[in-house]
Formats: C-alpha cells, structure tokens, sequence
C-alpha cells in the first residue's frame, strides 16, 4: 500500500527518476567492475608480477571511483529535489484541505496534533523518498548486479550465499511490523509534546501569573522522556535488524572463506577469483543492509501516512451551487435544532426567529446557553442537525459558500490577527483594496491615529494575535477590517467584553460607524449596550423564551429582567 502512494506520489517527476535510475544502473555497473578488476589485481599484478597491469590497474580503478562519485552525487542530488518536491506539494495539499474542512473537525481536534502532522509526519515521507528510494534504486541495482556476477564466478559459492538471504528478510519483515507499531506510539507521542507547547505559548501569562512554571516543566519532562522511551525503541529495533545482517552476513562470507579457500588450495579456483567472489559478497553485504533499512523507513512511512490519511479522510465543507449577489430581505431559522457532532446535549432547540434587513437584534441570556452557536449557523460553521435556515427564502445549504460569507463580517471578543503589518491585517478582508481605503477604514474604526504613531506606521508587524498591540487597538484593527470588507450583515460577539471602559468607548463608537445601513446581530453580555437595538432575543435553554424591545422585555417581569436586575440592581 506504501508503495503504491508513493509511486503516486513519485509518478508526476517520472522523467527525473529516469534518470535518477540510469545513474543508478551506471553505479551498480561500477561496483561489479570494481569486483571483477581483484581478479587480475591478484592473479597478474601480484602473482604473475605483470608490470603492464600493475601501471593500467590504478587508473582504472581511480577513474571508476571518479565516475562512481558523480553517479551517486547526481542520483542522490535528483532523489533528493524529488523529495522536497513531493514534501512541499504534499504540504500544500495538506494545507488547502485543512483550509477547506468543516469547523467541527478543528473543534475536535488538537491543534499540536495538526501541526504535529504538518511537520513531522510529512518529514518522514521526505526522508523515505530522498533516501530510501535512493537506495532501492542504487543498493537494489548493486544487489542484482553483483549477485549475477557472484552466479557468473562460481555458481556453488553464489548459491550457498544466497541461501541465506530469506533468512534474514524473514527477520527483516517480523522486526518491521513491531516497528510500525512502536513508530506510530513515538509519533502520537511527538503530537501530544507539540500540543504541550501550543498550549504553554498560548497560555504563557496564566503560567507565569500562577507561578505553575515548574508543574508545566515536570509535565513536558515526563511526556518528553515518554517520547525518549519510544524512540529509544524504534532505534533498538532498527539496529536489531542491522545486528541479523551482519550475522548472516558473517556466517555467509566465513563459509565463502572456508570453502573457497579449499577450492584455491585443490587449485580448483585461482587467488584472483576467490579475491573477486569475495570482494563481490562483500559489495553486496553494504547494500542488503540498507535494503533492510529501506523496509525500516517503509513501516515508519506506514504510520505517516495513515496519520495524514486521517486530515484528508475527512469530508469538505460542502456548499450549494446558487450564488448570493446581495442581501435583499431576511434571515430565518424554522425549527433549529442542533447538538455538536458526537456530543449528546442539545444547544439549540426548535429555534424560530426570522430576521429583516435593515433591522439591529440583539442575542442575549446566561453564559452556554448556545448564542455563539446560533450565530455560527448563519456563514454555515456548521449545519443544523434539524430544521432550516434561509436567507432571501434560499436555504443556506443551497447557496455557496463562498458567496454566502462574502455577506457577512464578524467582529468578536477573541480577536485574530496575524503576524503581518497592520496594512496587510486590514487588507486581509479584500487583498486588492487600494491603500487609500485602507486608511479611510481605520479612520472609520477610530485606529489611523495611534496607527501613526508607530515607527513604521501601516507597516507596523503587529505580532502573533496582535501581542503588540493593546486590547482596544487590536479590536479596532479587526473593526477596520470588517469595515473595509463592506458585508450587508454584521455579527457582533462580545466586541467590548474584555475591554477597559476608556477602550470600549473607542471600540463602540467604531462600532457605530460600522453599523450604520447593516442587518446587525449582537451578542452581549452587557445588558447597557443593547438597549436602543430593534428587537432583544432571550435564549435559555437552547430555547428562544424571551422576544421584544428592551422596555417590552422589562415590562414581562421575565428572564431579561432577572438578567438586567442582576447587572444593575443587585
């Protein structure tokens, strides 16, 4: 199966390894030169003192070892761009379809693991194609050569030697399968480390706050060292199956000596011929070895790619083929229901809410009670597991999904930017914006001025997430760009929780600016921030119980006024 995705893999560069293989044949030709020239080095130069040979022999031998060298520099240096081809295809594949996938599979699955697989999954399918099918077409060529001119030499020798060989592929093939296994525990363990890192880089300020600098050093110790045993294992196998060469090789060479040194004292064989069958089982002893660790790389490999088999097993997002040019008149959820995938709670439950153009709602109620995920249904984050939402009377699952988020901007409490300039962090939502609206955007989230005030100004790199900047500028610049996107509907997560009251009174007022001639949906906590929206929606429960103006909603004497007394009465 390995081989097969590889040569998949290989198949698109079939006129380099053409080439690499003549090369390759030219190398295995040398080496079964280079044993056959120890016939006259002993039989003419040495014993016969043939003077001709002896000033001949030498520069044959040193043009062959030059020729030698530029055959395997070439092949090596072809498999090698081969390799870091297909790496780099590969991890463009990999990207593109982890770009594509659904949001319950980044939900499920831990981000270290993912990069984990980037990393050093697709490094193992390098190493295997840049070295190991180097060596099945170099060492493998050499085997076949030399064991043909072995048979050639002396048929009983040859025979006797390669008796052997099933022997230790017997051994070679049982050592590979616990390998396998063995890898696929060091590579599981390796993610679990990369998540550990994610993990502590993310969370560096609760570390430190907490003073849990040691714990988390102890635990990256323990699953480092668990990672240590693991690999420790994989090299005392591999060197197990390098340990059962040499054995047999031992055993097969010694035999060659004994019997053949009987052979040469009948006179039966000349010195010079038992020298060049000699010489010939030791060329191809070097290459058996390598052959072996070829199948080492290959159950390794194994383990790769069934762990890359599993990000691109999974399903794309799939959208619908009618394509959405504007938003002329409302949103509307029948009967929602929804429950994360392999969870058993349901979040959202029978939801009906219709919502018109033009019109500013706000989505209120206790912390899980599933306001985010209503509004992750709207770009098609993920789908209803009951009901349907529709947009224009179109159900979402019909439209593309690309026309369908291209309607949308969201602005929410967890703040993503990139470790880009402030210009390329604003321009993310449309790369062909000209400079000049660029600007106007920022003027717009209230961010041109502190923007200036930066050494570089709208080439300012802003750091990982926007660590250097303030909690209020990093929101403004994400206000920026969704300005700048220009979306008909505007989702609004918690976009001044986390601010200080000085940052929320610059973010809201972007806000504003940003509001103006949208179909807005807000999500707040805080119950001051909402009291001039068209409409307040109460969900509890997964349920929408509360509808109505701030005034109407007090007037129920219901949750929304428990919620708001709780805010500012108690």
């Amino acid at each position: 199966m390995v081989i097969k995705q590889m040569i998949g893999l290989i198949k698109p560069y079939a006129g380099r390894v053409i080439i690499a293989g003549l090369l390759s044949l030219g190398v295995s030709g040398i080496n079964g030169t280079l044993a056959w020239l120890m016939k006259p080095v002993i039989d003419d130069v040495l014993i016969k003192k043939n003077i001709t040979y002896l000033a001949l022999l030498p520069f044959a031998i040193m043009i062959l070892f030059i020729l030698r060298g530029l055959f395997m520099a070439g092949q090596a240096y072809l498999m090698k761009s081969i390799g870091m081809k297909i790496v780099n295809n590969l991890r463009n594949n990999l990207y593109q379809h982890l770009s594509s996938l659904p949001m319950s599979f980044i939900k499920r699955e831990a981000s270290g693991s993912i990069i984990s697989r980037f990393l050093n999954d697709v490094n193992i399918l390098q190493d295997l194609i840049a070295r190991s099918v180097k060596d099945l077409f170099v060492e493998g060529a050499t085997v076949i050569v030399l064991t043909g001119f072995a048979f050639y030499k002396r048929w009983d020798l040859a025979l006797v030697v390669m008796i052997v060989g099933p022997l230790a592929l017997y051994g070679v093939q049982r050592i590979g399968k616990r390998l396998k296994a063995t890898v696929k525990k060091a590579q599981q363990k390796i993610s679990v480390l990369t998540e550990l890192l994610t993990e502590t880089l993310n969370g560096f300020k609760i570390i430190k706050v907490f003073g849990r600098q040691d714990d988390m050093l102890r635990i990256f110790r323990d699953k480092n060292q668990s990672f240590y045993h693991e690999v420790m294992r994989t090299v005392r196998l591999s060197e197990g199956a390098t340990l059962l060469m040499e054995l047999i090789g031992g055993i097969a060479i010694a035999f060659v000596v004994w019997y053949g040194g009987g052979l040469v004292v009948k006179g039966a064989l000349t010195p010079g011929d038992l020298a060049s069958f000699v010489v010939a089982v030791l060329m191809i002893h070097t290459p058996a070895k390598r052959l072996a660790s070829v199948n080492n790389n290959i159950q390794q490999a194994k383990v790769a790619f069934e762990r890359l088999s599993e990000i691109f097993s999974v399903d794309k997002e799939r959208g619908g083929k009618t394509e959405l040019k504007e938003f002329r008149d409302a949103i509307e959820f029948r009967n929602v229901t929804f429950r994360y995938p392999g969870t058993e709670r349901v979040i959202l439950d029978g939801i009906n809410l219709r919502i018109k153009k033009g019109e500013i709602i706000a989505i209120v109620g206790r912390s899980g009670v599933g306001k985010t995920t209503l509004v992750d249904l709207i770009p098609r984050f993920y789908d209803p597991e009951e009901g349907t939402i529709l947009i224009d009377n179109v159900d979402l699952r019909e439209v593309s999904l690309t026309s369908l988020r291209s309607l949308i901007g969201i602005v929410s409490q967890d703040i993503i930017l990139f470790n880009d300039t402030v210009k390329n962090n604003i321009r993310f939502a449309r790369p062909d914006a000209p400079e000049e609206e660029i600007i106007y955007a920022a003027k717009a989230a209230h961010a041109h001025d502190f923007i200036m005030e930066f050494a570089n100004g709208y080439d300012t790199v802003i750091g990982e997430r926007g660590t250097r900047l303030s909690g209020g500028q990093a929101q403004r610049i994400s206000i920026a760009r969704a300005i700048l996107k220009n979306p008909p509907i505007l989702i609004l997560d918690e976009a001044t929780s986390s601010l200080d009251s000085h940052s929320e009174h610059a973010v809201r007022s972007a806000l504003e600016n940003l509001m103006k001639d949208r179909t807005v949906i807000i999500i707040a906590h805080r119950l001051s921030t909402i009291k001039r929206v068209s409409r307040i929606i109460v969900l509890d429960r997964g349920k929408i119980i509360e509808s109505g103006s701030h005034e109407e909603l007090l007037q129920l004497n219901g949750a929304y006024r428990r919620l708001y007394e709780h805010q500012f009465v108690s």
